[in-house]
């Protein structure tokens, strides 16, 4: 039979986006499904900070294969990308051996980072307080986007060089015929492919209610903050803090990590509420700050309160001031995203019926790992390793 596509791609955030490009990519016509009139997850409820820096080694080579495709992609058409670059600062001489040591591993990964002195630091960045800081660790080479921005440029992008996208729209049905796949949309329209990739969650929840039961899925609630425009105060680079240095998986490759994590008060507000503190200057002068970490079983999401919780926004702001110095903690907005992840893998894939594809729970990976991760996925799933 022909069909009407040859991959269907059920949610169009960051990472169902990225395999509909690269299927694109391989000339494959491509159907882009998204249940809102625009993305509403976490794709578009984060920093838009795209870090590899951050990630243990093989999602590094994911992240650092993200920096080349969300680059080459800029030059051709505006998705918000800033070449602007990250910074971590260690606030004591833990913190600062840590960073000592993956510049190390960066090194033997010729992955480009620079130490900076205390001095270098205050030189470099406006308001960082002398009291805070003992060292840091810069790499050039990453980038930040604007996420609401981003998502939707991307869509037209993808749109003038041939995607279908159908926004609005939810998938109620997938039926394996003998050859391909129909796919039933809630306004009647059916759709057949040859192969689909469910990305969404939520739509993996209701098409295979049983197995999402099953999974080892795990949600955990973010949240974040945006201040005021800050005037004519310039914060460069994406800023990363010492929390975010215990708390970074590339750090726990690090020779002295273990002992240094065994030493923590596993009382302290930091673990009850996973807070560790970034910044990042939006395009219009804000600042935004963030973040925590409170889970909960797929299965169980109503166990998190779907309130702000005003205590951890505190603790936050706390923590900050004692950062940066920003000319104004004014805030403007607050909200929180939901990000899913496994328990015990990096990621959640299933293949049913060798033709359908669940590729979901990136967890706190998806800016910075989707794009990589999904050009290596659409070559196993249409065996193109050799093409």
């Amino acid at each position: 039979m022909e069909y009407g596509y040859d991959l269907i791609v059920v949610g169009g955030g960051v990472l169902g986006t990225f395999h509909a490009y690269h299927a694109l990519k391989h000339g494959f016509k491509v159907a882009l499904i998204e249940k809102d009139r625009t993305p509403q997850g976490a794709t578009v409820r984060n920093f838009g900070q795209v870090v590899p820096s951050g990630m243990n080694s093989k999602w590094q080579t994911y992240g650092r294969e993200s920096l080349r495709i969300y680059k080459e992609i800029q030059e051709t058409f505006d998705i918000s990308v800033r070449q602007e670059g990250s910074v971590y600062f260690a606030s004591d001489e833990e913190e600062e051996q840590l960073l000592e040591e993956l510049y190390q591993i960066n090194q033997e990964n010729q992955y480009s980072s620079q130490l900076l002195t205390k001095a270098k630091c205050m030189e470099r960045y406006g308001g960082l307080r002398k009291d805070y800081v003992k060292a840091g660790l810069f790499f050039p080479e990453e980038v930040m986007v604007e996420p609401r921005v981003m998502i939707n440029r991307l869509h037209c992008y993808l749109k003038a060089v041939g995607l279908d996208l159908f926004l609005h729209k939810t998938v109620i049905e997938c039926n394996k015929l003998s050859e391909g796949i129909e796919v039933y949309l809630s306004d009647g329209t059916t759709l057949t492919s040859a192969k689909v990739i469910i990305c969404n969650g939520s739509d993996f929840k209701t098409l295979y209610p049983q197995l999402f039961n099953e999974s080892d899925l795990k949600v955990s609630k973010i949240q974040m903050m945006q201040t005021k425009p800050q005037g004519h105060f310039v914060l460069p680079s994406s800023i990363l803090t010492g929390l975010s240095i215990r708390r970074y998986e590339a750090f726990s490759e690090c020779p002295s990590y273990a002992a240094i994590k065994a030493k923590e008060d596993a009382d302290s507000p930091v673990k009850k509420w996973g807070v560790h503190i970034l910044f990042k200057q939006a395009m219009n002068g804000s600042v935004i700050i963030g973040d925590s970490h409170e889970y909960a079983d797929a299965d169980h999401i109503d166990d998190l309160n779907m309130d702000l919780k005003m205590d951890i926004d505190n603790f936050i702001l706390q923590e900050a001031k004692k950062i940066i110095d920003l000319p104004t903690y004014e805030i403007q907005n607050r909200w929180f995203g939901l990000y899913s992840q496994c328990k015990t893998s990096d990621i959640y894939q299933h293949t049913i019926k060798n033709d359908i594809h669940i590729v979901t729970g990136i967890g706190g990976k998806g800016m910075t790992g989707s794009a990589g991760f999904a050009k290596e996925n659409i070559n196993n799933i249409f065996n193109l390793q050799h093409a």
